[in-house]
C-alpha cells in the first residue's frame, strides 16, 4: 500500500480545494509553533512548511526560546486563537520543560489541527464525527484513509493494534471500531503478544523500538493486512517495526517503511487545516 502516491493524488484534489477557498479571499492558515531548537523536531516542522506551500497553505512560523515559562507559551496560542486569519494551530511536540496536556488543552477545538484537543477526541470517542470533514488525529485519520483507498474490508475483521497512546492506538482503535471491526489493543505490557497478532486480520504497529521490538512472519497469519507505523534507525537505516522482506509471503497487503503511513500522516494535517479554515470561515 503505497501511501507516497496515494497522498500525492489525494493532494492534487486538495490544491483544487485550496484555490477554490482563495478565489473567494479565503487563505488557508496554518500557525505552527516551536519552542527550543531539537533538531528532529526544525525538520518536522519545515517539511510541515513544505507540504503546506505545495498546495498553497500559508504557514506561520512561530519559534519561542527553550525556558521559555509555560505561562508565555499558552499566553501566545491564546493569541492565535483570536487572530481571525489563522485557521489552524499546531504546536510541534514535545514542548521541552511543559506538560503537552497543558499545551493542547489550550488550542481552541475549531483550530486543532492535530485533533488532540479534549473536545475533538471527546467528539471522536462518541462518534460525532466524520472522517474526512472532522479534526482527527493524523496519523489514524492516515491510515484509516490508506485502508479505505486500497479496498481493505474490515466489517467484520480483527484488527490488532500495538500502541495505547493518544495520539495513534487510541483513536485509530475507536475508528475501527467504528468501522464494525473487532479491535484488540496490544502495548508494552501485553503477555504472549505473537498469539494475538497471529489473530489479526489487520495488524497495525506502532513501536519503534528495534532490535527489541520487531514482527517477523512467525507472528502473522497469511493474508493479513500490515500496516507499519513505527520507526527505528538501526545501523543508519529507518526501519518499520515489520521485518518487510521476511512478512512478504504472509501478507496479503503492506505499507512500506518509509513511504507508507508517514506521507498519509503528513497529508492528513493538510486535509485538517482545509477543515479548519471551512469551520473558522462558518462553511462547515
Amino acid at each position: 500500500m503505497d501511501g507516497k502516491s496515494l497522498a500525492e493524488r489525494l493532494k492534487s484534489s486538495l490544491r483544487e480545494e485550496v484555490l477554490s477557498l482563495r478565489r473567494k479571499g479565503i487563505v488557508p492558515t496554518l500557525a505552527v509553533i516551536l519552542v527550543g531548537r531539537d533538531p528532529s523536531s526544525i525538520k518536522y516542522v519545515e517539511s510541515k512548511k513544505k507540504d503546506c506551500s505545495e498546495i498553497g497553505i500559508k504557514s506561520i512560523d512561530i519559534r519561542i526560546p527553550e525556558g521559555t515559562p509555560k505561562r508565555e507559551i499558552l499566553e501566545r496560542i491564546k493569541e492565535l486563537n483570536s487572530e481571525e486569519k489563522v485557521h489552524g494551530i499546531l504546536v510541534q511536540l514535545p514542548v521541552p520543560g511543559v506538560d503537552e496536556k497543558d499545551v493542547i488543552r489550550e488550542i481552541s477545538p475549531d483550530k486543532d489541527v492535530d485533533g488532540l484537543s479534549p473536545y475533538n477526541m471527546g467528539k471522536l470517542m462518541i462518534g460525532d464525527y466524520s472522517l474526512r470533514e472532522s479534526l482527527i488525529p493524523c496519523t489514524p485519520k492516515g491510515v484509516m484513509i490508506l485502508l479505505k483507498e486500497y479496498g481493505v474490508e474490515i466489517k467484520g475483521k480483527h484488527a490488532v493494534v500495538i500502541n495505547r497512546s493518544n495520539l495513534v492506538g487510541k483513536p485509530l482503535q475507536k475508528l475501527l471500531l467504528d468501522e464494525d471491526a473487532t479491535v484488540t489493543i496490544c502495548h508494552s505490557k501485553t503477555v504472549n503478544i505473537e498469539e494475538i497478532t497471529r489473530m489479526g486480520d489487520i495488524v497495525v504497529s506502532a513501536v519503534g523500538r528495534r532490535p527489541k521490538f520487531h514482527i517477523g512472519s512467525e507472528m502473522l497469519k497469511d493474508g493479513v493486512v500490515a500496516v507499519d507505523i513505527g520507526m527505528s534507525f538501526l545501523e543508519g537505516k529507518l526501519m518499520g517495526d515489520f521485518d518487510f522482506e521476511e512478512v512478504l509471503e504472509k501478507v496479503s497487503k503492506i505499507t512500506p517503511m518509509p513511504g507508507g503511513v508517514g506521507p498519509m500522516t503528513r497529508y492528513s494535517l493538510l486535509e485538517n487545516t482545509v477543515i479548519a479554515t471551512k469551520i473558522n470561515e462558518g462553511i462547515i
